[in-house]
C-alpha cells in the first residue's frame, strides 16, 4: 500500500525498499578500482566473454589499467581467452590476481581450481558469495576499469553484482535473432529496476563480410536491436561481424593479439559515459 515503485522517494517500508537497503560490499583495503562495468546477456552463447575480453584489451591499449572479474563461476572462459595457466596466489593482504602478458589483472574460479576441467557443483548462494569474495578479498591494484563478465540471465549472480558492487554501468551483449532481442529487454528491465545505467548494446554475429565480393550478409536476418536500444534510452555501440580471426584469438588464448577496430566506438562511449 502506498508504494510508488521508486525507493528513493517512497516512504513505504515494503520488501523492495528493504532489498534496496543492501549495502555495497567494501573493497579490500589494499585495492583501488575507479570504474566498474558489468557485461551482461539475457542468454548464453552470444559472445559475452569475447566482448568482455575485447573491451578490456581495447581500454588497456588506450593506456588504462584494466581488470576482469570473471563472475561466471560455473562457465568460466576468461582464462582461456588470455591463455592463462598460472594460478592465483595469496598474500598477507589477500588474493592476488593473475596478470596477462599486457598487464590486465584477472580473477576467475579456474585460476583457483587445481584442474581447469573440474566442475563447480555449487548452489546459488555459494556461487554468489564467491563473486563477492572476488571483489572484497582480491587485491585489485590501481585499476582504472574493471569489467565483470556475468553469467547469462537474471538469476542469483547478476542480482548479487547489481546489488553488492558499485556498478558504473552495464554493456548488454546480444545477437540478431528475434528471440534474443526479447531476452535483451529482460536484462534491460533488470538494470532499470536496479537503477544501473545501460551504457550500450553490443550485437555480436551481426553480419558476415564475404572475402571474395566484399558484401555484408545478414546470416541471421535483419535485427531490431536499434529499436530495442532506443526503447531503453541507450544505443548500439558495436555491431560485430562473424570473424574467424576474432574467434581464433579466443580459442587459442591470444585475445591480446586481435586486430581490428570493432570495439573502438564502444570504448569511446564507455569513456564518455563514465567520466
Amino acid at each position: 500500500m502506498g508504494c510508488t515503485h521508486n525507493c528513493e522517494t517512497c516512504s513505504s517500508n515494503c520488501n523492495s525498499a528493504k532489498e534496496n537497503e543492501i549495502k555495497k560490499e567494501a573493497l579490500n583495503n589494499q585495492s583501488s578500482v575507479k570504474k566498474v562495468i558489468g557485461v551482461v546477456s539475457g542468454k548464453g552463447g552470444v559472445g559475452k566473454s569475447l566482448v568482455t575480453s575485447a573491451l578490456a584489451v581495447t581500454m588497456n591499449r588506450r593506456g588504462y589499467k584494466t581488470a576482469i572479474l570473471d563472475a561466471d563461476i560455473t562457465g568460466p572462459s576468461i582464462p582461456k581467452a588470455f591463455g592463462l595457466k598460472d594460478k592465483c596466489m595469496g598474500s598477507e593482504f589477500g588474493i592476488l590476481p593473475v596478470t596477462t602478458k599486457t598487464g590486465i589483472d584477472v580473477v576467475s574460479i579456474n585460476l583457483l581450481l587445481e584442474n581447469d576441467t573440474d566442475p563447480v557443483v555449487w548452489r546459488g548462494p555459494i556461487i554468489a558469495g564467491t563473486v563477492k569474495q572476488f571483489w572484497t578479498e582480491v587485491v585489485w591494484r590501481n585499476e582504472d576499469y574493471m569489467f565483470i563478465d556475468m553469467p547469462p540471465g537474471t538469476g542469483d549472480v547478476p542480482l548479487t553484482v547489481f546489488q553488492s558492487l558499485p556498478l558504473d554501468g552495464i554493456v548488454v551483449v546480444t545477437s540478431p535473432q528475434e528471440l534474443v532481442s526479447m531476452i535483451v529487454e529482460k536484462a534491460a528491465k533488470m538494470a532499470e529496476l536496479m537503477q544501473v545505467p545501460i551504457l550500450g548494446v553490443v550485437e555480436n554475429m551481426s553480419y558476415f563480410r564475404c572475402d571474395e565480393c566484399g558484401k555484408e550478409h545478414k546470416i541471421y536476418g535483419e535485427s531490431n536491436i536499434d529499436e530495442v536500444a532506443k526503447k531503453y534510452n541507450t544505443e548500439v555501440i558495436a555491431k560485430l561481424p562473424i570473424d574467424q580471426s576474432l574467434a581464433l584469438c579466443t580459442d587459442t588464448g591470444s585475445m591480446e593479439l586481435f586486430v581490428g577496430d570493432y570495439f573502438e566506438n564502444a570504448a569511446d562511449v564507455i569513456e564518455a559515459k563514465t567520466k
